[in-house]
């Protein structure tokens, strides 16, 4: 395991809570589908640490829109290995699935602004439409979506949603940009971001099953709790670019934003739940102590009490 700097988040001047205080207030805002690892470790130190040295707070949320994947254990078995860490957070932890009129209300602003549209689409439409294009624009994380249902007529539109078929709501990306205009975001580490969102299409913000999505629950999220530092994995910097212009469509805060490294493995392989890395759980198991994942991380110095 290749032990990542301890290099401390930026302080952009505009990192700001929503109503004008330069309080810091970070967070950690985990998933519970599976149990944490050294990588989560990293971030959720990292946040509480910067909270401490800025006189600040500290919170967590719990990240469960995902009805499928979520378990109430596993948030247990979050409590527990932030308790492990030495972390104290603010109570009550907000739970996602507890606040889905919020992300209603933020859908219907958008909605209401014209910069909605219903995707009928499966996977395998997408995926085969990309194919058949042989030059699909591609993004961070793929083929961007090609716009199968972007120009559906409204009556079209409706009949479908009257047939009971699945849909997701999508987000008209250009044409919001035409409402911004041009947005910036600035990272500790990279400075000054001109905002992107097209390099990541209409994206999803909520399906017909689970009436939100990750970019605009944590959207909202952020700035309902004044979040005014970002601190999390560099896997999530291109999903900034949706968060900024949603932010401004919305009228919400911008945070400063600080993208750590991804902590790796002995094979160069990224820590990860699905890659089957061991949990804080299982090294707890076999007798690791707080110091010894301190020292591993590379934070002993700043974070032992």
């Amino acid at each position: 395991m290749s032990a990542p700097t301890a290099s401390a988040p930026g302080t952009p001047p505009h990192g700001t809570s929503p109503h004008g205080t330069a309080s810091v207030l970070t967070r950690f805002a985990p998933s519970p589908t599976g149990r944490l690892h050294l990588g989560h470790a990293y971030s959720a130190l990292l946040n509480a640490r910067f909270a401490e040295q800025h006189g600040g707070r500290f919170l967590l949320r719990i990240e469960d829109i995902d009805g499928t994947r979520c378990r109430p254990e596993l948030i247990e078995g979050i409590f527990e290995d932030l308790d492990w860490l030495g972390l104290n957070w603010e109570t009550p932890v907000r739970r996602q699935s507890e606040h889905m009129a919020d992300y209603s209300a933020a859908l219907d602003r958008l909605s209401a602004m014209g910069l909605l549209y219903p995707c009928f689409c499966t996977r395998k439409d997408i995926a085969a439409e990309v194919a058949r294009s042989g030059a699909a624009p591609h993004g961070p994380d793929g083929p961007l979506y090609p716009g199968l249902c972007k120009h559906l007529s409204e009556d079209e539109r409706q009949a479908r949603i009257r047939s009971g078929a699945a849909y997701a709501l999508r987000l008209h990306t250009d044409r919001a940009l035409t409402q911004t205009g041009p947005l910036v975001w600035h990272d500790a580490q990279a400075g000054e971001i001109t905002a992107d969102p097209l390099s990541l299409g209409d994206v999803v913000l909520a399906r017909k099953e689970t009436p939100t999505s990750y970019h605009l629950a944590v959207t909202v999220d952020d700035a309902l709790q004044g979040i005014t530092h970002i601190i999390r994995g560099q896997d999530l910097f291109h999903a900034t670019h949706i968060h900024r212009l949603l932010q401004a469509l919305l009228g919400l805060p911008t945070p400063a934003y600080h993208h750590h490294r991804l902590l790796t493995d002995e094979t160069g392989q990224r820590l990860a739940k699905r890659a089957g890395s061991p949990s804080l759980a299982d090294l707890r198991a076999q007798g690791w102590t707080r110091r010894d994942v301190l020292r591993r991380l590379g934070l002993e110095a700043s974070l032992e009490s």
